[in-house]
């Protein structure tokens, strides 16, 4: 009888899953399509209020009361129909993609709550904003564009403020224990640029935005194709570039210094680590690159300065790249000679005295100044080890 019992509880059991299987399935389109109404209702009256707000903004406390009612919509929607659908075997494969990144988010809450509430409410701006377009419905997305663009600019500027405040009791000295701040610094960064400047810059009829198309067009270079660490290290270098006239003040100028001496030492082990010499003469071209971009666009703008012997060394340095940019329309060979030979002079300076050992490096750029003729070398020194090799003097 127990056995009996048991089989029939069994079965009744299996057969009562599939029945919920079955009519869960069926429920789903029916949730989807009234959340989808819902959402649709919340962001009618987010927009309506986003407008009054932007006319008044006295009326900043119901547009945010508005901006909450339409998260909650999407949250519960990514709930109720993403993760049944999912859960169901019914999903789609961007609606998996959707709650993996649901969860990626969600993981955040715990250790990181300031980064987590803006990202959070990024996503689901994101996944609203991809279903308007894929919707198609024209309408809808040019009255939801202007809301979007203002918020999405916010909650990146947010998340980047945040990161900033992380790296500020650095100082303006580059923390190798920070690595994984300064890699979500440059991959916020690079999301941006891919998603929401394209769409600012489309719709760019005050002309706002020309003077980072070209840096723009740089960086679209580095989106085809794998690339290899010298790639990775000058795409973030564009990165930062732009982010200097997009985020001037959540990425402030002595962050910026930090992220610079990131991409320098990154590209001076590269230099010195790289075995084959074409790959290490382009690894070096993108270094001088770099030092010219963190000593011209960056230190020249820098007001306070802690040590004044720095501020001195640096405004001496100015002066003689000033004096060279004058040979750039008559000798451009030799400007391009010249401004090389001031950046290897100044980096040996440097980098001489680190706690990284730069000992490769110094010898190559030493070696390049042989080859300028800026430095002889005397051959035949002994060693104390007693053999021979070539002793370079300035």
């Amino acid at each position: 009888m127990e056995e009996r019992s048991l089989r029939i509880t069994g079965t009744d059991k299996t057969f009562f899953n599939k029945l919920t299987k079955t009519l869960t399935r069926m429920l789903v389109p029916t949730k989807v399509s009234i959340n989808g109404i819902i959402i649709s209702v919340k962001r009618n009256a987010l927009l309506k209020a986003y407008e009054a707000y932007t006319q008044d903004a006295e009326l900043e406390e119901k547009y945010e009361a508005a901006f909450t009612a339409y998260l909650e919509s999407l949250d519960k929607y990514v709930m109720d129909s993403i993760y049944k659908k999912v859960k169901n075997d019914t999903a789609t494969e961007f609606e998996k993609q959707a709650l993996s990144d649901y969860y990626g988010v969600i993981r955040l809450k715990q250790t990181e709550y300031v980064e987590y509430k803006y990202r959070k409410q990024k996503y689901l701006l994101e996944l609203d904003y991809e279903g308007i377009l894929t919707s198609g419905k024209e309408k809808t997305l040019n009255k939801y564009m202007g809301f979007y663009i203002s918020k999405m600019d916010m909650l990146y500027k947010a998340i980047l403020k945040n990161y900033s405040i992380k790296l500020a009791d650095s100082v303006d000295v580059y923390d190798s224990t920070k690595e994984w701040i300064y890699a979500e610094v440059f991959a916020t960064l690079e999301e941006y640029i891919q998603k929401i400047l394209p769409i600012k810059m489309n719709d760019d009829k005050d002309g706002v935005y020309e003077d980072i198309v070209k840096e723009y067009d740089k960086y679209e270079r580095f989106t085809i194709g794998k690339l290899d660490t010298r790639d990775n290290i000058e795409k973030n270098m564009i990165l930062l570039g732009i982010s200097r006239k997009l985020f001037t003040h959540s990425l402030p100028l002595v962050v910026a210094e930090q992220c610079y001496k990131k991409l320098l030492k990154d590209a001076r082990c590269l230099v010195q680590d790289t075995k084959i010499a074409a790959k290490r003469e382009r690894a070096y071209s993108m270094l001088i690159t770099i030092l010219e971009a963190y000593n011209i666009k960056l230190l020249a703008s820098k007001i306070y300065w802690d040590n004044p012997q720095e501020r001195e060394e640096f405004k001496n340095l100015l002066k003689q790249y000033k004096k060279i940019e004058k040979l750039k329309e008559t000798d451009f060979i030799e400007y391009i000679k010249q401004k090389e030979i001031l950046f290897i002079k100044d980096d040996m300076k440097k980098i001489r005295n680190g706690k990284t050992d730069y000992t490769k490096i110094i010898k190559y750029y030493k070696r390049k100044l042989v080859d300028y003729e800026v430095m002889k070398e005397i051959k035949g020194f002994k060693t104390a080890s007693n053999y021979t090799k070539k002793k370079e003097v300035a």
